[in-house]
Parts: C-alpha cells; sequence; structure tokens
C-alpha cells in the first residue's frame, strides 16, 4: 500500500493506494475507536461488484453492518435520499462512535459525508471510492454536499472523512466513459500545479488508457498529493483550495442546465477547462501555445471540448451566478497562467465572457 497525509492537525487522515485490497478493509476500521455497529451505502450496481467483498471483510472484523442502498445517479444526489440515509441509519440504531461507509463514486461519497455530517450532529465516516473521479478527486478533501435543482453542490458541509481506501482494481470494471470523465480531474491537477505531472500524461495516454496498473497508481498518487497539499494549507477554501474549482465554474453550469444528465462530471469540467482557458488567452494572461497544449490534452482522452450548441448562454451565465465562488453577483475565474500554475480573476465583463463562449 502506497500512503498519502491529509495534514489537519486534529482532523488528519491517511489515503492508501493499492490493488485487490478491498478485502483487508476490516482489519482497517479495527484501528479506529469506532463503535460495533456502522453502515454502508453505495449503489446497486456497486454493491453487486463489491458489496459482498467489503461486506464480509467488515463483518469478520466483529462489527454489525447495515447496508443502505440508493439508486445510481447524479440525480439521486438531493435532500430527499438523504432523509432515506438518515431513516435506515436510526432503523439500524447507529450511535454517535458509529461510522458511515461510503462505497462508490463521487455521488455516494458526496451524500454518505453529508448525511454523516448531519446525522446526531455529525459522525465519522470512511471513503470507499470506485471510480477514478472518486479515487482523485472527491473522495479527497471534506467537501460533501448534495445538488439544488438551481445548482450543483449548493447545499453541503466540510467534513472530513477518517481514512481514504483506494483500490486501483475497482477501475478494471469501470465502464470507459467513466474512466475519460474521471481523468478530466487528473488533467485539471497538470493545469493548476505541476507541469511535469502534465507532461506525464501528454506522453504516457496509451498505457493509461490501457489500465497498466504502473500508471494508474502514479497518476492517483500524484493527484492526491496535489489535493492533500492545497488541502492542508486552505481547509475550507478562503484562498489556496479555489485553484481545485479551474473547470468548475462553467462545468457546473453546463451540468445544472443539463439537469445532470446529459453529461458526466469530467466531461463538463473538461469543456469548462477549455473555456476557461480560451478566457484566459482572451484577458491576455496565457499564451496561444499553452492553450493548444491544454486542448490537445484533453481531446487525446476523447474528452469534449467545446461548449455545446444548445445550451443558451444568457441562461449558462445567470446559473454560473449562482455559483459558490459568486460574491456579490461578481463571478470568479480560476484561469490558468501558463500550465502548473493558476489564478484566481475576477472582474472580467459580461461581455467578454460571452465572446469567448461564443468562439470557436
Amino acid at each position: 500500500m502506497q500512503k498519502i497525509r491529509v495534514d489537519l492537525a486534529d482532523r488528519s487522515y491517511s489515503i492508501a493506494i493499492g490493488n485487490e485490497c478491498l478485502k483487508d478493509i476490516g482489519s482497517i476500521l479495527e484501528k479506529f475507536d469506532f463503535s460495533n455497529r456502522m453502515a454502508i451505502v453505495s449503489n446497486p450496481l456497486i454493491f453487486d461488484l463489491y458489496g459482498k467483498t467489503v461486506s464480509v471483510s467488515i463483518k469478520d472484523s466483529g462489527f454489525e453492518l447495515s447496508e443502505i442502498i440508493i439508486p445510481d445517479g447524479e440525480g439521486y444526489k438531493s435532500l430527499l435520499w438523504v432523509e432515506n440515509i438518515y431513516s435506515e441509519m436510526l432503523k439500524a440504531k447507529l450511535d454517535r462512535k458509529s461510522v458511515l461507509i461510503a462505497l462508490g463514486g463521487g455521488v455516494i461519497g458526496d451524500i454518505t459525508g453529508f448525511a454523516a455530517s448531519t446525522y446526531m450532529r455529525g459522525i465519522d465516516f470512511v471513503q470507499i471510492p470506485t471510480t477514478l473521479l472518486a479515487q482523485v478527486d472527491s473522495s479527497v478533501g471534506g467537501k460533501t454536499g448534495v445538488n439544488h435543482m438551481l445548482g450543483k453542490n449548493m447545499i453541503g458541509a466540510f467534513w472530513q472523512p477518517r481514512t481514504v481506501w483506494i483500490d486501483i482494481d475497482t477501475l478494471r470494471t469501470l465502464p470507459r466513459r467513466e474512466f475519460l470523465s474521471g481523468l478530466a480531474e487528473v488533467i485539471k491537477y497538470g493545469v493548476i500545479y505541476d507541469e511535469e505531472f502534465f507532461g506525464f500524461l501528454e506522453k504516457n495516454r496509451d498505457v493509461i488508457l490501457e489500465l497498466d496498473k504502473d500508471a494508474l497508481t502514479h497518476i492517483i498518487r500524484r493527484s492526491c498529493e496535489i489535493k492533500a497539499e492545497v488541502v492542508s494549507k486552505d481547509e475550507r477554501e478562503s484562498g489556496l483550495r479555489a485553484i481545485l474549482n479551474y473547470g468548475h465554474t462553467v462545468g457546473h453550469a453546463i451540468e445544472t442546465i443539463t439537469g445532470y444528465k446529459k453529461y458526466f462530471h469530467g466531461e463538463a469540467v473538461a469543456i469548462g477547462m477549455h473555456i476557461e482557458a480560451k478566457l484566459s488567452q482572451s484577458q491576455g494572461f496565457i499564451s496561444t501555445n499553452h492553450v493548444n497544449r491544454i486542448k490537445k490534452l484533453i481531446e487525446s482522452y476523447d474528452l469534449p471540448v467545446e461548449m455545446p450548441e444548445d445550451i443558451e448562454l444568457n441562461s449558462l451565465f445567470e446559473v454560473m451566478q449562482i455559483d459558490k465562488k459568486t460574491v456579490s453577483g461578481e463571478l470568479k475565474f480560476i484561469l490558468p497562467e501558463k500550465i502548473g500554475s493558476v489564478k484566481i480573476h475576477k472582474g472580467i465583463s459580461r461581455e467578454n465572457i460571452n465572446k469567448v463562449l461564443k468562439s470557436k
């Protein structure tokens, strides 16, 4: 197992990365001060694939485990389904020392973390992410929450997991489109923080797409290292952590307008990264060469880069203004100034934003 530490004083925790290690989760949970009762939250597809392995391991370690299964999909990351989770937790008589375990992708991790943060005013939870996007992004950093029909992730809390347990073998059952979606977040880390890592993604496309074990371990580890370093410096997004939102101002708006049904999260972020790179270019912050490299890398992993023609720009702009990063109606964008470095910018006119959104 390879381990990375998220350093947050008394809320610090480790991210463990291994292969075929789901069977060991029970012995890991024994090391914490959890009570005997715990629950696992998952969706039907993931639980059919990995639920038995995880459940047997936990029960063999002497814990009483309840299973809470919710439907698969971003549309179910809602307060309605949080209430369903609460009901099942209460039926199982989970107490303040119980732990809630998230087994699945970003939706499961986000909703499970939020339920844990609010049940009995906060209980522990553990992340077992099974998608690439969750392994490199949403399982790390403590952002939990659910969607509202007017905006993505608008209801939530910062609530750190006790540990993150990553088994890269789960990626072999991941549909190709979902795997590619996760790679958008991997590319993001190269753009915002590490030009050498960006170069690795350029040079190793084929082995990454072939699911080479060493290549997967490297991109997951480096992504988690970057996120852990950023989160350790700025847990609640008062400054530096905002750079992790590169591509998300536009991307979240696309997801919201399309009802979370047309695009996977990473696909929308991929479009957002290209659009926001072009916005940076229009302001004179980044060279054409670097914008072209960003676009080329995104496209090389079969991800979209252009704004959908069927999205009405005024509607997109209005949704962007509901974004959590917006203050007093002023949009903030995370704009690359070169590969490996971004800055927060505000005060860009609506006219300039619309011009970029319309451009090809």
